[in-house]
């Protein structure tokens, strides 16, 4: 199992900016994917969800009506459309799979922003 994020970067408050996560290893259509972040000094926190069947999702509140995350079953992809960003979404931003029982990271993407 590989996931690969790409997409972060520097951003002013206000911006927008798109991440990608791509998927290898396993059946990517059967599987529920993730979005997390984690700031400097704090502890990882779940971003988003979208589920394998039927493709509907869930959002923290903190990211609601902001973010949308998405899939592409034929790239094996997922993407989190981050809007109206705040200085307070500053982090490390990490897709996830759980496969086999086992939970899958990528190696993260830094998104920051700041004036």
């Amino acid at each position: 199992v590989q996931l690969v994020e790409f997409g972060g970067g520097l951003v002013q408050p206000g911006g927008s900016l798109r991440l990608s996560c791509a998927a290898s290893g396993f059946p990517f259509s059967s599987v529920t994917m993730r979005w997390y972040r984690q700031a400097p000094e704090k502890e990882r926190v779940w971003v988003a969800t979208i589920r394998s069947v039927g493709g509907s999702t869930d959002y923290a509140d903190s990211v609601k009506g902001r973010f949308t995350i998405s899939r592409d079953n034929a790239k094996n992809t997922v993407y989190l459309q981050m809007n109206s960003l705040k200085v307070e979404d500053t982090a490390v931003y990490l897709c996830h799979a759980y496969v086999d029982r086992v939970n899958y990271w990528g190696q993260g993407t830094q998104v920051t922003v700041s004036s």
